[in-house]
């Protein structure tokens, strides 16, 4: 879905350089002031993980972090060598984890056939593996949604979207791949095409149903820029791919904040109760 009007600068240009260096500071800080000094990735196969799973080495070296890769019985053999691929090239100790042996009771006593519950089930099955290595390893588990999916509500609520800390959540999808390349990720992952691997043939932009580049594009001008849809459409987006987007950001805000918690006492979690620095950290 490509925008009708050229522009010659990229506004979602960014120092990738400078980026990798705020991001390993970030991991670095934030898991010391929690308290560790490890932490658990779960490895996909994908750009995502590997990104993250890159950075916690270079903030914490790799004899400190884990990863874990979690597999179907469906998954695709192609995602499990690409995330031993990235496993191998960080030096990390890596575990395999399958999940069907978990997951299949479940669909098979509740009778489920469709793909999103399936694909649901599997990732927050996943998380439920991720924290308990992170409690084994007294690690914490290291995020891996993006801002694009962030934004679109693409990702299971208390699934791949939780986490302890997330080093990626304020980047587009197009940012991640120009952070994999100056991190130094195998080209094969950053070229492949962007799949959650929940079930045989799926990929992300076929769910999406637009490429993440033009969801980026369009997400920056109306996200970082706050501009209307009057002026998006003169920018040259199509006013279907507009609404369609905006629709996305609007009945997704519940996966981008805390559950709202009653007000009852003058000092609330998450409302009046989130000065960290009254408690020394």
């Amino acid at each position: 879905m490509e925008t009708t009007e050229q522009h010659n600068d990229n506004p979602l240009a960014l120092n990738m350089r400078t980026v990798r260096l705020m991001l390993v500071q970030f991991i670095r800080d934030e898991v010391k002031n929690a308290g560790f000094s490890k932490a658990v990735i779960g490895l996909s196969g994908g750009i995502d993980s590997a990104v993250s799973a890159y950075l916690a080495v270079e903030a914490l070296g790799a004899k400190n972090v884990t990863t874990v890769m979690m597999p179907y019985k469906t998954s695709s053999p192609e995602s499990k060598a690409d995330a031993e691929v990235v496993a191998k090239a960080l030096g990390v100790r890596n575990e395999l984890i399958e999940i069907t042996a978990m997951v299949d009771p479940l669909f098979e006593s509740q009778k489920i056939t469709d793909n999103l519950r399936k694909g649901n089930i599997m990732a927050r099955q996943r998380m439920i593996v991720l924290y308990d290595v992170s409690q084994k390893e007294k690690a914490l588990v290291i995020g891996t949604s993006n801002k694009t999916e962030s934004m679109l509500g693409y990702g299971t609520l208390f699934g791949d979207m939780a986490c302890a800390i997330n080093p990626l959540g304020d980047l587009y999808k197009t940012h991640i791949w120009d952070l994999a390349e100056e991190l130094g990720v195998s080209e094969k992952i950053i070229k492949k095409k962007p799949t959650a691997d929940l079930w045989q043939g799926q990929t992300d932009e076929g769910e999406l149903g637009f490429s993440y580049r033009d969801a980026d594009k369009l997400l920056y001008f109306m996200v970082d820029e706050r501009r209307t849809d009057e002026e998006l459409e003169m920018r040259g987006f199509a006013k279907p791919f507009i609404a369609t987007v905006r629709r996305k950001i609007q009945i997704n805000q519940f996966k981008r904040r805390p559950p709202l918690i009653a007000k009852i006492s003058h000092r609330t979690v998450n409302i009046d109760f989130r000065y960290v620095r009254d408690w020394g950290i």
